[in-house]
């Protein structure tokens, strides 16, 4: 006993205490900015719909995602009798917590971050492509055809639109020879990597859309097909954590593109200006990415399950690839800087039009579906109809 008394105490290193204390005080920020979220979004949506959106609690309705919020903690918490216990308690954690372990390498000046690691793009890869798990878990776990359904689709989803995201950032990588994020922006002192990768940041955006399961990419949620999906037997608080984690992840993939496309904190002027203007650059090109995830939700139906899958593999991995393959003929070849800009370009061109001729052709055919019915003056309906389909 006098032996325990008198053993020294345990010394708790320094920057893992700073860096505990960062991410509570980051979960604190974002739980806010997410309840917040929901606020603005509907409010972006409405106006875009012509409505006003939420008006009623509080001021211009500010108090409304406090008032849904005690709701949901409020609310009652169900499982499902014949649900798997551990599967459907552990799922929600194992969404939730690698969407915030993301911000352990997130620079969002040059002096705020939790931890500078060397390879932290790779990391953030590694990290947001855990949550295919968890909805596999909440699928199989909650035993509901719904969620198994949804869960099998957000893990074929996520899976799918992964590769062409990481092999979008593979050019990047390329072109600035790093790994690290930090790096990455210091890079993008003079010309943000828009310019010389618009291909990939054009990939990088639709893949990142359906990474966070936003319109027209929601079919593990749709509503019309499987009732909500993985999330159907949820309810409480627990359904309140899926739904942050999902903003969460749409700030994650916002702040990385911002950072390895837009030039982060660091163009224009940010090393001249200081840590004040560092922040308003971060903020503004986040929210450049946000208002894009929001606005498309509104603009676009859903994809169908087939369609989803064979743009993935189809369309954007190999335009993927071939973006890596130029990247490489001008490193190889020592050309200049600007022949990055004119191999991406010619490149996104191709690919913008070849968007625009399958969209058109699809127009073609739906006017087809209709023809006269000979000896009436009414168009019938043909069955090829049943066969293409539309959007839900």
């Amino acid at each position: 006993m006098t032996m325990l008394l008198a053993a020294p105490a345990i010394d708790i290193d320094q920057p893992f205490l700073n860096a505990i204390l960062a991410l509570i005080a980051i979960t604190l920020v974002m739980t806010v900015a997410v309840m917040y979220a929901t606020w603005y979004e509907r409010k972006i949506v409405a106006r875009m719909q012509y409505r006003l959106g939420p008006t009623r609690t509080g001021p211009f309705g500010l108090l409304q995602p406090i008032a849904d919020t005690f709701k949901l903690l409020t609310k009652e918490d169900l499982r499902p009798a014949t649900a798997d216990f551990v599967a459907f308690e552990v799922a929600v954690f194992a969404i939730f917590v690698p969407a915030f372990l993301a911000f352990v390498a997130v620079p969002f000046t040059a002096n705020w971050f939790v931890s500078a690691l060397p390879l932290s793009l790779i990391y953030l890869l590694a990290v947001s492509g855990l949550s295919f798990i968890g909805f596999l878990m909440a699928g199989w776990g909650s035993d509901s055809k719904y969620a198994l359904l949804g869960g099998m689709r957000a893990a074929a989803q996520l899976i799918s639109y992964e590769i062409p995201l990481i092999l979008a950032v593979i050019g990047v990588v390329m072109v600035t020879g790093s790994a690290d994020v930090y790096t990455i922006i210091l890079w993008q002192d003079k010309v943000p990597l828009i310019v010389w990768q618009p291909l990939g940041f054009l990939i990088f955006l639709i893949a990142s859309v359906a990474e966070v399961e936003r319109p027209p990419f929601d079919i593990p949620t749709g509503e019309s097909e499987v009732a909500g999906g993985v999330f159907i037997e949820y309810s409480g608080i627990r359904w309140s954590m899926f739904q942050l984690t999902s903003y969460v992840n749409m700030y994650v993939f916002a702040l990385l593109g911002a950072f390895i496309f837009l030039g982060g904190w660091e163009w224009p002027f940010g090393t001249d200006w200081g840590w004040g203007w560092q922040l308003v650059l971060t903020t503004a090109k986040m929210a450049l990415f946000v208002v894009f995830y929001l606005w498309i939700r509104a603009s676009m139906p859903r994809m169908r399950v087939d369609q989803l899958m064979s743009y993935a593999w189809k369309v954007l991995i190999p335009f993927a690839l071939v973006q890596i393959f130029l990247n490489g003929l001008v490193i190889v070849y020592d050309l200049p800087d600007i022949a990055l800009l004119v191999t991406s370009g010619i490149a996104t061109a191709v690919f913008c039009w070849l968007a625009y001729a399958v969209v058109r052709r699809g127009g073609r055919r739906r006017e087809l579906q209709m023809v006269p019915v000979r000896g009436s003056g009414r168009p019938a309906a043909v069955l090829a109809q049943a066969t293409e389909g539309s959007t839900a």
